[in-house]
């Protein structure tokens, strides 16, 4: 099967603006790099209240995506269950895949 959001997020993290991990994404969070939150399906509720905590007073959507953590960390080389993405091109196509991905299944 071909996943085009994950496909994706391999060409973002190879590109160096993908950031992984709650702390460094909490850290990208506060310095105004993240565009953009995504979490596994299965990414743990404790963890992710810290992350909703951190952009409460920012205009920075969390997104869980309909993938597990494992084909998430297949696709970006590194186990992971959260990340953002650090350049709006990116983040603007990614949005746009989810949205489309959202509509198919309605």
């Amino acid at each position: 099967m071909n996943d085009r959001i994950l496909s994706l997020l391999g060409l973002c993290r190879r590109a160096g603006k993908l950031v992984i991990g709650a702390d460094p994404v909490i850290q990208s969070i506060h310095s105004g790099e993240a565009f953009v939150v995504l979490t596994a399906s299965d990414f743990s509720q404790n963890s992710k209240k810290y992350v909703l905590k951190a952009v409460s007073d920012l205009n920075i959507q969390i997104i869980t995506l309909n993938r597990t953590k494992d084909e998430l960390s297949r696709s970006v080389g590194r186990m992971c269950g959260i990340l953002s993405i650090t350049d709006k091109g990116f983040s603007d196509k990614i949005q746009e895949l989810i949205l489309k991905e959202k509509e198919q299944e309605e």
